[in-house]
């Protein structure tokens, strides 16, 4: 069962055009012209009941405004789309009481109450009787773990602490389906670790379906099984994430800091990116080329240091984009 719709939906923004300097100012005052701008172009997707997908993109895709107009925040220029049946631009107070969204940069909690009295407060918003909130909540400070700051005000907490109290505040009216915006954006690995093993388990115990959007690649490989790419407005990819991790995330980047400088001869699946002194930068396939494959070719006894990383996702989605455009 679908329980996110969205069939050639578009959102344009008419954008004031300003020129250089006081007179383009006065220019734009008097005469103002104005430009469409195409956030969102025609896009086409389902959402399976008890999925979490990725909904990634560079900054500027149309992630943020999609998310808007399935929340009912904006309203489309065309298109049609349905969350639980319900069109968003219709009936938005009745699916605020059915979905539930967190966006990392953004606090939707009151930071002069602890996090025990948001929860009681959005309990009351939502129209949850007393006593079905006071068992909530208290199963929620278990299973995320809230017990040692609970009746902390919000203010004084981390930034680690303060999204777990995100997450459950967008959880006491138990929705069907969760918008999660950049949920582990600024924590350090253990608690983006904690974070994405809470998100798994409310998945699970809940079948909450999860929409969920991050530039982060750990929380797109460790969470999700199928992941939307979106670009200029328009979805350039919707697949599992097993064919994009062996299509497009079988790509390290190997930074190595030497002793001696070395004229690297590139080999068929390993790329020189940057060559600088002792400071070498390679680009590795590794259905090509193993790491290890790499390191032999350099002697063990020159190598200071060796970092190992992915290759950047906006490269990754830029290159899809690039072949999607072929």
């Amino acid at each position: 069962m679908a329980v996110i719709e969205a069939k050639g939906l578009k959102k344009e923004f008419k954008v004031k055009v300003k020129e250089k300097g006081i007179k383009g100012s006065l220019k734009s005052i008097l005469r103002p012209k104005y430009k469409i701008v195409k956030a969102v172009n025609g896009i086409d997707f389902n959402v399976e009941e008890g999925e979490i997908i990725a909904f990634i993109g560079p900054n500027g895709a149309g992630k943020s405004t999609t998310i808007k107009m399935l929340t009912g925040i904006l309203y489309p220029s065309s298109g049609e789309m349905k969350v639980l049946d319900i069109d968003p631009t219709k009936n938005r107070k009745k699916l605020a009481y059915k979905i539930g969204t967190v966006f990392g940069q953004k606090e939707q909690l009151w930071m002069h109450l602890t996090p025990y009295d948001n929860f009681k407060f959005f309990s009351a918003i939502y129209d949850i009787p007393e006593k079905e909130a006071e068992e909530r909540i208290e199963n929620f400070i278990k299973v995320f773990e809230l017990e040692k700051f609970v009746n902390t005000p919000v203010r004084n907490l981390s930034l680690g602490q303060r999204i777990r109290a995100e997450i459950v505040a967008s959880l006491i009216h138990e929705p069907k389906v969760l918008f999660l915006d950049e949920p582990t954006i600024g924590l350090d690995p253990i608690v983006k670790d904690n974070i994405r093993k809470l998100i798994k388990k409310m998945n699970k115990e809940l079948n909450t379906t999860i929409l969920l959007t991050s530039h982060d690649v750990s929380d797109i490989e460790k969470l999700c099984k199928r992941v939307i790419i979106i670009n200029n407005g328009e979805i350039v990819l919707d697949d599992s994430m097993q064919n994009l991790k062996y299509n497009y995330l079988n790509k390290k980047i190997l930074e190595l800091r030497l002793k001696d400088k070395i004229n690297f001869e590139k080999e068929e699946g390993i790329d020189v990116i940057k060559e600088k002194g002792t400071n070498l930068k390679l680009e590795l396939d590794t259905r090509i080329k193993s790491i290890s494959d790499v390191l032999k070719l350099i002697d063990p006894e020159n190598i200071i240091d060796i970092n190992i990383s992915n290759t950047p996702l906006e490269e990754i989605i830029s290159d899809i984009y690039k072949e999607e455009r072929k």
